[in-house]
């Protein structure tokens, strides 16, 4: 089961949902960065390295019988606010094309440095598996 909380009154959510309910079984997905499976960047490029955090996200999802429809929570950790606010046009379109329209509660926080310093983009998730 998996709702989304939205008050009736707010302006409508875009790319992201203010809230979700969901039960079932919980799957945390600790923080993805934008290298492939063997720890290796194939680029120093932000949106490239989304695409691939998120791809990290989704196979480690399917690790537990989930997919992108179960996510109820992400967090983005992001180097550079100006690099994300510029390119959201190109984020939005690798966005979909990994993950498709599933939105979930989000945060993007701005940090100092990951703990990869080539990283870019660390991304966690909460994903809820229904029962049965």
């Amino acid at each position: 089961m998996r709702k989304v909380l939205h008050p009736a009154d707010w302006a409508p959510a875009k790319g992201y949902a203010n809230g979700i309910a969901a039960r079932g079984t919980q799957i945390y997905v600790g923080g993805q960065i934008g290298w492939n499976a063997q720890q290796q960047f194939e680029s120093d490029d932000f949106i490239a390295q989304t695409r691939q955090a998120l791809a990290n996200v989704v196979a480690v999802l399917r690790e537990a019988g989930a997919g992108p429809e179960h996510m109820v929570r992400m967090t983005w950790y992001v180097v550079s606010r100006d690099e994300y606010n510029s390119r959201l046009k190109e984020l939005g379109g690798v966005y979909r094309e990994v993950i498709g329209k599933h939105f979930p509660a989000m945060s993007c926080v701005q940090v100092a440095g990951l703990m990869e310093a080539r990283a870019k983009v660390e991304i966690e998730v909460t994903a809820v598996l229904p029962a049965g």
